[in-house]
């Protein structure tokens, strides 16, 4: 089978008000050949930090629609990249990945430690979910024991009496099957689960971890009866079961270090072989992104690299969102 297509949205890490702080690019992975479709020059956001409301992130089709996250707000596309409409929120701060249910959107308020949830119909706001961690008695073989565990509030994303600002967990990973939501953040150690539920609402409650997972984790999803997910810190993406034992890993290829343009910005804003942006395809191929913006697919059974696309060897572009071109 031919390798995919893929749309690939980056932030350009450390970049100044007036600059370009991100994009989009479509990458065919069977030729090598890819082109910049977006070019995201939006001078409205926060320049604070090293990301800060920088670029462009999480990727979702829905119908004939692009729909990707920002810094604040969802923007809906054509297939020819042409903007039919934004929809900005007060509780849409720093988004990170979205994540399509039928017509609901679900988005990770990274900012305010939420979820939210967004309509793809009436192209309105429907619900949030606000995460805090809360210390509870859980059983063990060893008797009753106290364990820190995350509990969902829904909110109103339409009233100002929300929650507050916050990033504890860093909220940067959504996922929905079967009626459960999944949630990770590169401080919560494990992929977490809802209870069941139609609504975002009804997901309230504790969230389940179902797989354990290392800090600084990204795109982390239930996969195979485990998880798989980037482990940024360790350079490499990792299929690993509910323990947390991995069963296959694929290290990130190393970007020659004597290549990288702007590679005197400091490493907490941005370095090489950052690994962010994941999906499979069909039939198993595992494609994943990192600094500087270069695009990788896996054959996962064989822990091999099939082929990597690079798109510029500027350090600071750092792929977000990625997913297989539907169009």
């Amino acid at each position: 089978m031919p390798l995919p297509t893929v749309l690939v949205t980056e932030v350009i890490r450390s970049s100044k008000q007036g600059e370009s702080h991100g994009g989009a690019h479509l990458v065919n992975l069977e030729t090598g050949t890819h082109r910049r479709v977006l070019d995201w020059d939006e001078m409205g956001i926060d320049w604070s930090g090293r990301g800060g409301g920088r670029g462009l992130r999480g990727i979702a089709f829905h119908r004939e629609r692009v729909v990707i996250g920002a810094g604040n707000e969802i923007f809906l596309f054509d297939p020819d990249f042409n903007l039919l409409s934004s929809h900005p929120a007060p509780y849409c701060r720093d988004c990170h990945e979205i994540f399509l249910d039928g017509d609901r959107l679900l988005i990770t308020a990274t900012g305010f430690d939420a979820l939210l949830e967004f309509d793809l119909g009436t192209l309105s706001y429907t619900g949030g979910l606000h995460f805090s961690v809360k210390q509870t008695k859980v059983p063990t073989p060893q008797g009753p024991r106290v364990v820190p565990m995350v509990f969902g509030a829904a909110f109103d994303p339409d009233t100002p009496d929300g929650p507050a600002q916050a990033d504890t967990l860093h909220i940067n990973a959504v996922w929905h099957e079967r009626g459960h939501t999944f949630i990770g953040g590169t401080t919560m150690s494990a992929l977490l689960m809802s209870p069941a539920g139609a609504s975002l609402a009804e997901r309230g409650g504790m969230f389940k971890p179902v797989a354990a997972v290392p800090n600084w984790t990204h795109n982390v999803r239930p996969f195979r009866g485990g998880a798989l997910y980037n482990a940024t810190r360790g350079e490499q993406i990792v299929w690993s079961d509910p323990r947390g034992t991995a069963i296959k890993s694929l290290p990130i290829p190393r970007f020659p270090r004597e290549q990288l343009i702007d590679s005197g910005v400091p490493e907490d804003h941005a370095r090489p072989d950052f690994g962010r942006g994941l999906t499979v395809t069909d039939d198993g191929i595992v494609i994943g992104s990192a600094s500087p913006s270069t695009i990788t697919a896996y054959d996962l059974e064989r822990e091999s690299v099939i082929t990597s696309v690079n798109l510029t060897a500027d350090v600071r572009n750092a792929p977000h969102g990625l997913e297989i071109w539907p169009f």
